[in-house]
């Protein structure tokens, strides 16, 4: 795994364009032990990176949305960084409710931008270059809880962080999103205090996409101006009920990421992408030029 990233994270292809793959909600267990008895949160994650890889164009660099491990166990993150080791591209991590921040850093130590805001327990806030675009994260997690919160205090390091460079397409990046979804048992866990949120990133229009974890779903709202959005997880997805009432339940649907692909004649175009083998690609027109029918 590139842990480094001189220069940004990677650069952009000869037309200006980057391609920056976003996996969340991973949940690894030490050893591989399954998830509630049944998911095979490891190979799932295998086979992520099995896409990515085989893609036909590979992402210039990998987010990480949070819920990295399931217990933020130091076995855990250990046997994440061996699984990750795979990927040849810059990998950014960022915590979500169901890590532990002081052995993440322990763990993954050779990233120093985990460190960038403070040591041990402290949050992790950085701003890295990823190519032409710039990456922002804001952790808004809170240590035993499995909902978010934005503290206020913390808004300052944020507001300068924008500030900083204006004109920089930017991404934002935290696990809770910022927004009611209608899964009422996950928005009992959401985000506290959006609208604080809110309001600086309405100040900053060079933010192009708040990125999100925790809902193990691809779902998008305006959000400040620009667009919010989670991912789908690797392994797992949360069912997907709106009934205020419903139960608190995953099923085994194709799993999946986000591509997110900057041009700079076309912006910003994210694309939720499906990991698996599906067989070879089929014309739709024949040698000819003839549509198939």
């Amino acid at each position: 795994m590139n842990t480094s990233f001189p220069d940004g994270a990677g650069p952009a292809a000869p037309d200006g364009s980057y391609l920056l793959a976003q996996i969340t909600d991973l949940h690894i267990k030490a050893g591989g032990k399954l998830s509630y008895r049944m998911v095979d949160t490891a190979g799932a994650l295998q086979r992520c990176i099995d896409t990515l890889l085989a893609a036909p164009q590979r992402p210039d660099a990998v987010i990480v949305t949070g819920d990295l491990v399931d217990f933020g166990a130091e076995e855990e993150y250990r046997f994440l960084r061996g699984i990750l080791q795979r990927l040849p591209m810059p990998v950014r991590l960022l915590p979500g409710n169901h890590d532990h921040r002081a052995t993440l850093r322990r763990v993954f130590a050779d990233h120093d931008y985990l460190c960038a805001a403070g040591d041990g327990d402290a949050p992790i806030h950085y701003s890295v270059e990823a190519g032409p675009l710039r990456l922002v994260a804001f952790d808004c997690t809170v240590p035993g809880m499995p909902g978010g919160r934005v503290d206020p205090a913390a808004l300052p390091w944020l507001e300068a962080a924008l500030s900083a460079e204006p004109e920089r397409p930017t991404l934002l990046m935290l696990h809770h999103p910022p927004f009611y979804t209608g899964i009422g048992h996950m928005d009992q866990q959401g985000l506290a205090d959006a609208a604080l949120l809110e309001a600086v990133v309405r100040r900053h229009p060079q933010i192009e996409r708040v990125l999100c974890g925790h809902l193990h779903r691809h779902i998008v709202r305006r959000f400040g101006g620009t667009l919010a959005m989670t991912a789908p997880g690797p392994a797992h997805q949360v069912t997907l009920d709106l009934d205020p009432q419903a139960a608190s339940r995953f099923r085994m649907e194709p799993p999946g990421y986000l591509l997110h692909w900057w041009h700079p004649a076309h912006g910003l175009v994210t694309h939720a992408a499906v990991i698996g083998e599906f067989g070879a690609d089929h014309p739709f027109f024949d040698a000819s030029g003839k549509l198939i029918d």
